[in-house]
Formats: C-alpha cells, sequence, structure tokens
C-alpha cells in the first residue's frame, strides 16, 4: 500500500493565516483553532494509517509451525510470539542386589508435558506438569524479559541454589542426581530477578521465596509467615573467546536463608542413589529457626571432556517437643566427569550426536562413559541423647554415605537415549547404632539402573 501523508495540506492552510487578512482578530482566532483541531485529526489518522501498514506487513507473514527432535512449535509470522510443546518419558529398569533393599521393578520415572511460549518477545511462560507417580505441576511461571541484564519471574520455578539441581533432567550425566542433591532446595513459589551482564559473562539470580526444606518441593500454600531468599551468582568468564581452552569454565556461590517454623521446614528424608531413604528426622521433629544452605560450585567442559562439580553446606534449627532448640549442620559433595568417546562436543546442556542410530547406514548415535563419587555426612548430633530426646533414631538412619557411580550414556539421536548405571552407596553408622538385618543400612547398595528416554 502506497504512504501518503495529510501534513502538507494542513501546513498549507495555517501558512494562509500568516497572511494579512480582513477578518476580524476574534474571528481570525477562532479559524486557527478550528485548524489545529483539524491537523491533530490529521495526525491520528496519519498514526491509523501506520498502524494498518504495520498489521498488514505482520499478517502477510505466514504463521510458522515447526517439527524437530528438539520441539513442536507454533510461532506468529514475525516470531514475537510462539507456543511450543515439548516432552519427557523416562522409564527404567532398576535391579537392587541386597536382600534388604526393594524389589527389582520397571519404573516409569518421569512423564511430562512441557509448554513454553512467549508473548511480544517480552512475556515468555513455562508450564510443566508431571504425570508419573503423583500427578503435579512442576513449574508453573510467566517471566518478563525488561532488558537482558533484568528480568523478572513469577510463579513455581527451581530455587537457584544446586548446580546440579538446576541441570535439566534429560541432559544430566546419570540417571539420578548425586546424594549432595539432598542438601540443596529443588522447586519453590515466589518472585526472582535475574539477569546476565557483562557481556553475558555473569548471570544473577536474586529470589524472593515461600522457603522449602533441604531437597524439597513446594506443593502448596506456606505453612508460615516467614520466607526465604536466594541468591546465587555465576561467572563464565572465557565464555566470549571461542579460541580460549577455558572456553567451557563456570564457577559459582548461591545461597538461601530463611525462618522455619514447621515439620514442613526440615527435610522429609535423604535418598541414595537408588532413591531409598538412608535418613531421616524422628516424625515429632519440627523445624524451630533459621536454615541456611549455602553452595561453592563450578564446571568445565572442553570438547568431549566435562566435569561438574559443587559442594554443599546446611544448617537448620530444628526441635523436639519439651526440648530445646539444636541446631543441625550437614554437608555434602558431588564430583562427576564425563566422556564422549564418539568425539562429540559435551556441554552443560548435554550432548548432540553427529549422526543417529541407523543400522542399514552404518551409524550408531553418540556414546559416553561417565564416573561419579559423591557423599553427604549427617550430624552425628542427630543421633545424641536418649531415644526420647535424640532427633533421629540410628537403627535405621545413617550418619554418613560415600556413593560411587558408573556409566555408559548412549544417544541414538537428539531425541532418544538409553543410560546404563551401576551405583553403590556405603553407609556409616552412629555409635552403638544396631539396624535389624533387613534394614537398609545394615549393608551397602548396591543398583543397576538402565534408562530409555525420549526427550523432545
Amino acid at each position: 500500500m502506497r504512504n501518503f501523508s495529510l501534513r502538507p495540506t494542513a501546513s498549507a492552510l495555517i501558512a494562509l493565516l500568516a497572511l494579512p487578512a480582513a477578518l476580524p482578530a476574534d474571528e481570525l482566532s477562532l479559524l486557527r483553532d478550528q485548524l489545529h483541531q483539524l491537523e491533530q485529526k490529521i495526525l491520528i489518522l496519519e498514526r491509523k494509517h501506520e498502524l494498518k501498514d504495520e498489521a498488514a506487513k505482520a499478517a502477510s507473514k505466514p504463521t510458522a509451525v515447526t517439527a524437530a527432535d528438539s520441539r513442536v512449535e507454533i510461532a506468529s509470522g514475525d516470531g514475537a510470539t510462539s507456543l511450543r510443546l515439548r516432552g519427557l518419558v523416562q522409564a527404567d529398569y532398576r535391579y537392587y542386589d541386597a536382600a534388604n533393599d526393594p524389589a527389582d521393578t520397571f519404573l516409569l520415572r518421569r512423564a511430562r508435558l512441557i509448554f513454553e511460549g512467549k508473548f511480544n518477545n517480552l512475556f515468555s511462560y513455562v508450564i510443566q506438569p508431571e504425570l508419573a507417580g503423583t500427578i503435579q505441576i512442576l513449574d508453573a511461571n510467566l517471566n518478563a524479559a525488561i532488558t537482558p541484564a533484568f528480568n523478572v519471574r513469577l510463579g513455581k520455578f527451581k530455587t537457584p541454589v544446586g548446580l546440579e539441581q538446576l541441570q535439566s533432567d534429560p541432559v544430566a550425566f546419570f540417571n539420578e542426581r548425586s546424594v549432595a542433591t539432598n542438601l540443596t532446595p529443588n522447586r519453590d513459589v515466589g518472585l526472582a530477578i535475574h539477569g546476565d551482564v557483562l557481556g553475558k559473562t555473569v548471570n544473577y539470580t536474586v529470589a524472593l521465596l515461600n522457603g522449602v526444606p533441604d531437597g524439597g518441593s513446594s506443593s502448596g500454600p506456606d505453612g508460615d509467615s516467614d520466607k526465604s531468599i536466594a541468591a546465587r551468582v555465576f561467572a563464565t568468564p572465557f565464555a566470549n573467546d571461542k579460541d580460549s581452552l577455558l572456553n567451557g569454565l563456570g564457577v559459582g556461590f548461591a545461597v538461601s536463608v530463611g525462618d522455619y517454623g514447621t515439620t514442613a521446614g526440615r527435610t522429609g528424608g535423604y535418598r541414595t542413589d537408588g532413591q531409598q531413604t538412608f535418613f531421616s528426622y524422628d516424625a515429632s521433629v519440627v523445624a524451630a529457626g533459621q536454615g541456611l544452605t549455602w553452595s561453592p560450585q563450578a564446571y568445565f567442559y572442553q570438547g568431549p571432556f566435562g566435569i561438574l562439580a559443587e559442594y554443599v553446606g546446611s544448617s537448620i534449627e530444628v526441635q523436639r517437643p519439651t526440648f530445646g532448640v539444636r541446631k543441625v549442620e550437614n554437608f555434602g559433595y558431588n564430583l562427576s566427569v564425563g566422556y564422549v568417546l564418539t568425539g562429540e562436543d559435551t556441554t552443560y546442556r548435554g550432548v548432540t550426536p553427529k549422526t543417529v542410530f541407523n543400522p542399514a547406514a552404518g551409524t550408531w548415535g553418540a556414546f559416553e562413559i561417565v564416573g561419579r563419587i559423591s557423599g553427604l555426612d549427617v550430624d552425628d548430633t542427630v543421633f545424641a541423647g536418649p531415644a526420647g530426646s535424640r532427633l533421629a533414631n540410628p537403627n535405621t538412619s545413617a550418619t554418613q554415605v560415600t556413593a560411587y557411580g558408573l556409566g555408559l550414556n548412549w544417544f541414538l539421536s537428539r531425541s532418544v537415549r538409553a543410560n546404563f548405571n551401576l551405583f553403590q552407596n556405603k553407609f556409616e553408622l552412629a555409635p552403638g547404632a544396631a539396624p535389624a538385618a533387613d534394614a537398609l543400612i545394615a549393608d551397602d547398595e548396591t543398583t543397576f539402573i538402565t534408562r530409555v528416554q525420549l526427550a523432545f
């Protein structure tokens, strides 16, 4: 459509008023006012015409529909508004070698439909329900990207603390996260301010949250009026230097602090690599004061080699009825390494195979070997005192676990992956502990977990 402008017409009329005229002064003033109003109307009409042109231009671009290994997406012609559908299915077979461990079983570990989208390139959202096991909403949040350095997120999302906890489920080295993540909060409801600064080499997040215990997730309204604050800074100082050997280095520190005053404020239990509870508080124990979690963390990726490490400290003030408040301090660590045998690059976001599994074409995808050592040390004081005053039972809970993991990951395509993981968890018991013969902690746990995963 040809552009046009009515401004010369209005300008010409106003110019006429500058000529000598025989009109009385009051009539001349009235005429000038009327012409000024006419010019404003013309400007409004011009703007409406421009908006119609812009709308017609946008409408001329067809809606884009994308179906690929990584997503199914519908986007507006200008790309400013979109809806993306992703999915995750993880099906396991779990073998336990000891009589005191649970029965060997097939397990649907995760089944998720993930809805992501954006509006006008400013607002984005994520809605992620979990359909395996207990049906729940894992993520539901809205993000406003004011600038790259200043974003505001509101809703339910991952607490910005643990490095391994923040990593997406489909791309982790192992089928299960390390025992150290028992100490890092998982998902919570609240408000976060986050962004990338210094040429996108530093990422920061500060969040005000309801507050959840070690390894916990928020599943409802807050149990008290106290809130927690979480903050994380993570730097990738050489990310913009593609030729640097340290291009894949990232280091950071995270902390979470808040006050807790109910049973929901203390952990529901710590789990092994095989997802069996090896420590839990007595049912009568409640949180009764400040909780603090802190974590130095780092990763390094170079070509087919990757390493992820973090240390986690967690303290919480707890109380058993009729007894005083006690501070409990627990610590965990994780060191995970991986190497892609077929030579593909690995990153914090996973491995993308160069080929897909196709025996007829002689291609097999990508293979990665992984190893891990991790541990969790529970404060010995929780077992102190007689049965009526101690915080945990030494006959059913261990004071320390050291976990070893080995694995082979097979990437059949960008969307399909098969994992074969062997875990061994060694328990250390509190002094004087006498667990029953069939108790989990009476013997080391050895678990073999196979998984087939579909992620798009």
